[in-house]
């Protein structure tokens, strides 16, 4: 019999999930954890965000406008760092809580 999500989720390690998530981020450690739909839902906001940017930074012109293009990456930068930081808190206790309730 192949082991339930539970259970695969409750065998990962909630620290490797949580770094995946961080170091190469977008949801790396949802795959770890064999977790799609949290892994597809933290693409599809990421992918937003970006295009996001992309959109409203389309009429800047980089010469004449370096500060509001240096702003706007480092919005770009916080939120998509946002993003990771909350899905590795949120690997690491889907994690922590599965071994619990196991």
């Amino acid at each position: 019999m192949p082991p339930s999500k539970q259970d695969i989720l409750a065998a990962s390690s909630g620290w490797l999930a949580a770094l995946l998530n961080v170091v190469p981020g977008l949801g790396t450690g949802y795959i770890y954890q064999r977790r799609w739909t949290a892994y597809w839902i933290t693409t599809a906001v990421s992918t937003a965000w970006l295009v996001l940017g992309a959109v409203l930074g389309q009429d800047i012109d980089p010469v004449l406008q370096a500060d509001v293009v240096q702003q706007n990456q480092l919005i770009g930068l916080a939120g998509l760092l946002l993003v990771a930081t909350v899905t590795a808190v949120e690997a690491a206790r889907a994690a922590q809580a599965a071994r619990v309730s196991s």
